[in-house]
């Protein structure tokens, strides 16, 4: 009892900052009843969060597959967008291929309320949490997870914007680096 107890506390702490609202950002739920473009992403019927003060798209479940840059996005999944509407990151509603990895999808709360991948403006990947351990770039990394990072420390793969790796937890020794080490590389 002890452990679940804990476990939730520590979810809740996690959660929390993620869900309020940038009191400098405001927005406003809309309930949208059929499925409806705003600023050109095909938002599923349901709700949308639109920034208060500019009426822009903050955050939808998209009602169709979509691309924002080089990421692939499939229909159901969740978008969130700065107020200058640059692509924030993205809740995928299922595991999907981005580039040369595959990125976690779906998640504890249910289909596209799970691990996030961030994306770059240009909607290059920035990063994400491996579907299991996977070699990237010839690094093996580890796969990752919400839980994990919340209680394991960094379980995210990042890149840069030129597609090169940045760093990954290694799911194996590589160089003088020890299994569960976090690698790092420059551009």
């Amino acid at each position: 009892m002890r452990f679940q107890r804990s476990w939730w506390i520590a979810l809740l702490i996690a959660i929390l900052p993620c869900a309020a609202s940038d009191p400098q950002r405001p927005t406003t739920r809309k309930t949208l009843d059929q499925a409806t473009e705003i600023d050109g992403y095909p938002c599923s019927k349901g709700y949308a969060f639109v920034y208060t003060n500019s009426g822009h798209l903050s955050q939808c479940s998209v009602s169709r597959d979509i691309a924002i840059g080089a990421t692939q996005v499939p229909a159901g999944s969740l978008i969130r967008l700065s107020p200058d509407g640059e692509p924030l990151y993205v809740m995928l509603i299922h595991d999907s291929p981005i580039g040369e990895v595959k990125c976690k999808g779906g998640g504890l709360l249910g289909p596209g309320e799970g691990a996030s991948t961030a994306i770059y403006p240009s909607g290059k990947l920035k990063e994400c949490f491996l579907v299991g351990d996977q070699r990237v770039q010839g690094v093996p990394c580890m796969g990752g997870s919400f839980i994990a990072d919340v209680f394991g420390g960094g379980s995210g793969t990042f890149f840069y914007e030129s597609g090169k790796l940045r760093s990954c937890k290694l799911s194996a020794d590589f160089g003088n680096q020890h299994k569960g080490d976090r690698f790092f590389q420059s551009e």
